[in-house]
């Protein structure tokens, strides 16, 4: 299993980012959660199969049709706790 944590800047909150992110990650069979940072940034942890994170990173490049996604960050992280769903923070 691999997990990555993605911030997405841009227009991304207000505009239904994590609750359309949690549709895809859920489709993808992914757990981890999609959470509003303070500097108006979404921050989305994925873990799961290598190729299900590429399809979200890939969706994540565009988000829903409300979204304006200006810059997305991708690292590899470690995760300590067990995940099994995908939650909205």
């Amino acid at each position: 299993m691999k997990a990555v944590r993605f911030i997405v800047r841009g227009r991304v909150q207000g505009v239904f980012f994590r609750a359309s992110t949690r549709e895809q990650a859920v489709a993808l069979r992914l757990a981890g959660h999609a959470r509003n940072l303070l500097d108006g940034s979404v921050e989305v942890v994925a873990l799961g199969d290598t190729v299900a994170i590429d399809q979200l990173d890939a969706w994540l490049h565009h988000g829903p049709d409300t979204a304006r996604v200006d810059e997305l960050y991708r690292e590899d992280i470690e995760v300590h706790e067990p995940l099994t769903t995908f939650v909205v923070r």
